[in-house]
């Protein structure tokens, strides 16, 4: 069997999952993309006086300020999941969202950590993603009348969206040489360029959905961790950040990859 055989009958194989799970992958994008949120709204609540403690302690804003820090996270990530799942406002979720992640990115130093911060920008790109599904659904609405284009906002969320989940696996780059490091590190860098530039997008993402959960469950298995143990949180936050993104990639399963990619620019040829 040729590359080119080969190629096509993986295409077919990805084309025929999304066929048969187009009814209920978005659900399951949207629930896998907003886990860390919502994990991370939970946690706020068991660990009230810890994370106030912590934001005090860090930023010496005092008692009432870090109170409100912690409620205003809570809050924020378990409304914006709320809203995502039930399909409501789900802009403004996305905003609040996004405001969550900014908010964290400061509160928690990531800015100065390169590794969580290219995470957290891989969150915002399953975001942008969901934000541009909204935006279509909106669209959808007005089925029959006739539109010149795709609309541009939506095309460059999706694009957005896309580069900046690529982020998440420049994080799980190893730089050392066994073979298996540098097999990885060219197959997951290969994927990673295909969607970034929308080219075989769907089955692209859908291989790194698959190679990316298995990595998740297999690094990230904090349920193996006695819960007292503080890797257990470590092992947990990284886990359901990674489902999110995850979540991102089912989107782009979904969703496809939007007019700014190389498989829109082929149908023009």
């Amino acid at each position: 069997m040729g590359q080119n055989d080969l190629m096509g009958t993986a295409e077919d194989f990805a084309d025929q999952f999304l066929r048969v799970t187009k009814q209920y992958l978005p659900h399951v994008a949207r629930l896998c993309l907003i886990s860390t949120f919502l994990e991370d709204g939970i946690r706020m609540w068991f660990q009230w006086s810890e994370q106030r403690d912590y934001i005090d302690t860090t930023w010496g804003c005092g008692y009432l300020l870090a109170s409100s820090f912690v409620f205003l996270n809570l809050l924020g990530q378990l409304t914006g999941c709320i809203l995502v799942l039930s399909r409501n406002l789900v802009q403004y979720a996305c905003f609040g969202l996004f405001g969550i992640i900014a908010l964290q990115t400061i509160a928690y130093s990531i800015l100065w950590d390169l590794k969580f911060l290219m995470r957290n920008l891989a969150l915002g790109g399953g975001l942008l993603l969901l934000l541009a599904e909204s935006r279509s659904e909106g669209k959808s609405m007005f089925a029959g009348v006739p539109t010149v284009r795709e609309s541009s906002p939506r095309q460059y969320m999706q694009l957005g969206g896309r580069v900046l989940l690529v982020l998440m696996f420049m994080t799980l780059l190893h730089f050392d040489a066994s073979f298996f490091s540098i097999l990885q590190n060219i197959v997951g860098t290969a994927l990673m360029i295909l969607v970034a530039i929308g080219f075989k997008t769907k089955l692209a993402a859908l291989t790194l959905v698959v190679w990316l959960f298995a990595i998740n469950v297999y690094f990230n298995a904090f349920w193996t961790i006695p819960v007292y143990k503080p890797m257990h949180d470590f092992l947990k936050y990284d886990f359901f950040q990674t489902m999110s993104v995850i979540g991102g990639l089912l989107l782009v399963v979904a969703l496809g990859p939007g007019g700014v990619s190389m498989d829109e620019k082929k149908k023009e040829w």
